[in-house]
């Protein structure tokens, strides 16, 4: 097995027993990527190898990783896929870059995304559009494309992502890796470009969910520069090997409807067999409300949006068209700088704030969220987990024309994870017509530990990475 296949908890347990160094390791990640992401292209900018620091081999992670390009990492341009800032440099490091600093990782590249994280293709960067490793001619989802290809590639062996309504599970599944978004709360947004406050969750994109839970647990905690975190202690390694038996399962039947692919539905009852054999309980709920919180979604996230990215005129930081009044200059300044997509969600954001708009759209939408809250709620009374599909469909070819509303569509199963606060995670269920697809799990806000030991007993039982090795052929950059 080529060292660049390893996990994280595989790499650091060789450094421990010498089998390798900290610099080989950056080597052979760095050497993988010099080669192949001309082809893939993941990183919005890979550094020179002499500009990667080596870790130090005490460290409690000494490993390469990459970042999505809207989190700061002083010194570094921060772009967020956009023409408005391919020239701001963060001055500041995120909260979740000082923690990972702090326990010896060492920066390697940030990585493209969709335009201020609205999309969920990568197609909508302003730069380039990341291809997925397993088939070039694919997107790998968004809007964390970047950090999930890199991942999959074997550029990195873990990467940061930020998912407000899918962007890092959304992309896992289609990459074939684990995506995790912790409750909201539980890791600091100090540092991410913001999309919509009440939405955002930083999170990380590795290969194994033993993995995801060792840099969950460096990542999470609370800061006090980020008034949403809370204080909740918590070891999200300390029960991951527990048996799941006897854990209640609910399947939504509306996420699992006819409109998916039938291969993906073919695979996700195949990995619902997989828990019921592990003697765990998996019923079918209804869950009618569940079919408004797309559209609510897309509501409320347009609005934060709108607001928050109102901050970039061209005055303070980032691109500046000069014009002959400041008016002039903001409004060119945003009509270069902002991409077709981001321009559609602002104009979208801005209509359902307006006085005319704003209680039948917006004040509504919060409502719906409120009722479709408790709902969950009263689901998690009697049942310990969600599970559904993460994807409708297969990766869509990069050269297929879609339209905003089916790339809108493809968010389904994943906004509600985002709208209630809950931890989420997608993993490898299997692949549908050639490409793999991810099982999506939802729990309890602050249940994190638990949705990663239900993760951990499928990835057990399901043949995935019992013993740290990867399972499926590897992706190939043809």
């Amino acid at each position: 097995m080529e060292l660049w296949q390893n996990t994280v908890e595989s790499l650091i347990r060789g450094v421990r027993d010498n089998h390798w160094t900290p610099f080989d390791i950056v080597k052979a990640f760095y050497e993988r990527t010099r080669i192949l992401d001309q082809k893939i292209r993941a990183f919005i900018r890979v550094p020179n190898f002499s500009q990667v620091s080596i870790p130090d081999p005490d460290a409690v992670l000494p490993l390469p990783y990459a970042v999505k390009d809207n989190i700061m990492v002083k010194g570094y341009q921060t772009t967020c896929g956009s023409r408005l800032l391919w020239n701001y440099k963060a001055v500041y490091d995120a909260t979740v870059i000082k923690r990972l600093k702090a326990n010896g990782a060492v920066f390697f590249g940030k990585t493209n995304l969709d335009e201020f994280a609205m999309g969920s293709s990568t197609k909508y960067s302003a730069f380039f559009t990341t291809k997925n490793p397993w088939d070039l001619s694919r997107i790998p989802g968004g809007s964390s494309g970047g950090s999930a290809a890199a991942v999959a590639a074997g550029f990195v062996p873990f990467a940061l992502g930020s998912d407000t309504g899918g962007s890092n599970r959304l992309p896992a599944s289609h990459c074939g890796i684990v995506g995790y978004k912790p409750s909201y709360g539980l890791v600091s947004r100090y540092g991410l470009v913001a999309f919509g406050s009440s939405l955002d969750q930083i999170g990380p994109l590795c290969r194994s969910v033993r993995d995801a839970a060792y840099i969950g647990n460096i990542l999470i905690g609370r800061d006090k520069k980020d008034a949403t975190t809370v204080d909740y202690p918590t070891d999200l390694m300390a029960r991951i090997e527990n048996p799941i038996a006897g854990l209640r399962c609910a399947v939504i039947k509306q996420s699992v409807s006819e409109e998916i692919d039938p291969h993906i539905r073919f695979a996700f009852w195949e990995a619902v067999k997989v828990l019921r054999n592990n003697r765990c309980i998996v019923e079918e709920i209804d869950f009618p409300e569940e079919r408004y919180a797309i559209a609510v979604y897309y509501i409320l996230s347009p609005g934060e949006a709108s607001s928050n990215l109102a901050r970039f005129d061209g005055v303070r930081y980032g691109l500046r068209i000069p014009e002959a009044s400041l008016t002039e200059m903001m409004t060119e300044t945003r009509n270069y700088g902002f991409g077709e997509e981001v321009k559609r969600r602002i104009l979208l954001g801005t209509f359902v704030l307006s006085d005319a708009r704003y209680d039948a759209y917006y004040q509504k939408a919060l409502k719906v969220r409120r009722l479709i809250a408790i709902k969950v709620q009263k689901i998690f009374k009697d049942y310990d987990v969600l599970l559904s599909p993460t994807a409708l469909y297969p990766p869509f070819p990069i050269e297929e024309n879609t339209d905003p509303l089916s790339f809108y569509l493809t968010d389904k199963n994943t906004v509600l994870a985002n709208l209630v606060g809950l931890p989420a995670l997608s993993m490898p269920m299997g692949f549908a017509k050639g490409m793999p697809c991810g099982l999506h799990l939802q729990c309890r806000p602050f249940s994190d530990s638990l949705l990663l030991n239900i993760a951990r007993g499928y990835e057990k039982s399901a043949g995935l990475y019992e013993d740290e090795h990867y399972p499926f052929a590897q992706p190939e950059a043809r």
